[in-house]
């Protein structure tokens, strides 16, 4: 669809262009302003705090089951602020709690705290602007794969936890399918932690880190979840040729 001409247009039909224009920059500017006020605040949060200092802090109660799970609620609770890898926090559950306590702590703790980065991005304006054009594209993605495994997938690839978050709570995606696909999709990388929290004999966040076969499975998994749904969009798209069209 071609714009108007505005050399050809009366002054009536500019007036009406300009003012859906300035609206549409003025959403744009809105909504740039916002993130870099989230980035620069999380940013300041990040550099204010330690994540080694902390996790010195709370090994001092890791001998109380009680008043450590009450250090970790606290924890999940700003972690979204201070932009920490879940995976520290089910370290943390697991060297405290041991795995048969630590899981479920760990892994009901890793769903709270992705909640309010996405209750912050449904809460966006989304007619307009980037957050507009993010969540119309993700009406046909949702369409096509479904909210649960497509929550699920997401979580199961290697991507930051917030960002997935963020981005479930800009697109059409319900509280239920992001609350569930968060739960199965973080289980693995939940008992890994617990797992590496509960070997340790002190806690400290030396071979804290992922490992390449568990990144390399879950990014397998992630994938073959996409697989079946990605492949029958795009034979529906006559993007790819069905295996009818093969054998006759």
């Amino acid at each position: 669809m071609h714009e108007p001409d505005r050399e050809t247009m009366g002054p009536q039909e500019v007036c009406q262009v300009r003012p859906h224009s300035l609206v549409m920059h003025s959403a744009v500017r809105r909504q740039v302003v916002a993130i870099a006020c989230i980035l620069g605040f999380t940013a300041v949060a990040t550099l204010a705090s330690s994540p080694a200092t902390v996790l010195g802090a709370a090994e001092t109660v890791a001998g109380s089951p009680l008043a450590l799970v009450g250090v970790l609620a606290g924890l999940y609770a700003v972690r979204p602020l201070l932009l920490w890898p879940i995976s520290l926090l089910s370290i943390l559950a697991g060297y405290g709690l041991g795995v048969t306590l630590g899981v479920p702590v760990a892994l009901l703790g890793a769903v709270c705290t992705c909640i309010p980065p996405y209750l912050l991005a449904r809460r966006a304006p989304r007619e307009t602007g980037v957050f507009g054009r993010l969540h119309r594209r993700s009406q046909d993605v949702v369409a096509a794969i479904g909210e649960l495994r497509g929550v699920v997938a997401a979580r199961l690839l290697p991507l930051p936890a917030d960002v997935i978050s963020y981005g479930a709570g800009i697109s059409t995606i319900s509280m239920r399918g992001f609350v569930l696909g968060t739960f199965f999709g973080e289980i693995p990388w939940v008992v890994a932690g617990v797992v590496t929290g509960s070997s340790m004999r002190t806690l400290s966040l030396e071979g804290a880190s992922t490992g390449l076969p568990l990144l390399a499975g879950t990014a397998a998994l992630g994938v073959l979840v996409l697989a079946g749904p990605a492949i029958r969009h795009l034979q529906q798209q006559d993007r790819l040729p069905s295996l009818d069209s093969l054998s006759s």
